[in-house]
């Protein structure tokens, strides 16, 4: 797995920098099959509180993203491999109950908006899924909505979080 570790406001990680997080990082590698396309990129920033790191890692029909927010940039890139690995064990679980197994690479970006003006696109590569899925997706992003090519009628749905807490589907024709 290769790691791509990133400054923003203000921040330029040190080598030393870069190192801690590789080494961290290399954790979550062994959970994870086929690692010699997945690109980990490891955000940092500073803000007044301390030290943001965001981690996203693409895999086939998933993506982990985890950030976390410390005085220190070590404790920060330790918070949010701790995340990621929990993140990995429940994903792990569920498939063993389904009698699935893996997490295989692949390149899948996710799509995030803000209200009012659009300040940021991005393109998904959908991958087919049933709808359990998808949610199952949308919860390890810790989303409420997620875009999905549903694997049985072969058309793009979203499946989304409800404020009573269910799960509602919208299908297209």
């Amino acid at each position: 797995m290769k790691v791509e570790v990133l400054g923003k406001n203000g921040f330029t990680p040190s080598e030393a920098n870069r190192e801690y997080a590789e080494l961290k990082l290399s954790k979550i590698e062994n959970f994870l099959d086929d690692t010699s396309d997945v690109t980990a990129r490891v955000v940092c920033k500073i803000y007044k509180e301390g030290h943001k790191v965001e981690v996203t890692i693409p895999a086939k029909g998933l993506i982990l993203r985890a950030e976390a927010l410390a005085p220190h940039l070590n404790v920060a890139i330790d918070q949010v491999v701790d995340k990621l690995l929990g993140q990995i064990r429940k994903y792990k679980t569920r498939m063993s109950r389904r009698g699935k197994e893996g997490i295989r690479s692949q390149e899948a970006p996710s799509a995030t908006e803000e209200l009012g003006e659009v300040v940021r696109q991005k393109n998904l590569e959908l991958t087919p899924m049933s709808r359990e899925e998808a949610i199952e997706q949308m919860e390890l992003l810790g989303h409420n909505f997620f875009v999905y090519l549903d694997k049985n009628s072969h058309k793009v749905n979203v499946v989304y979080l409800r404020n009573d807490g269910n799960y509602a589907v919208i299908e297209t024709k």
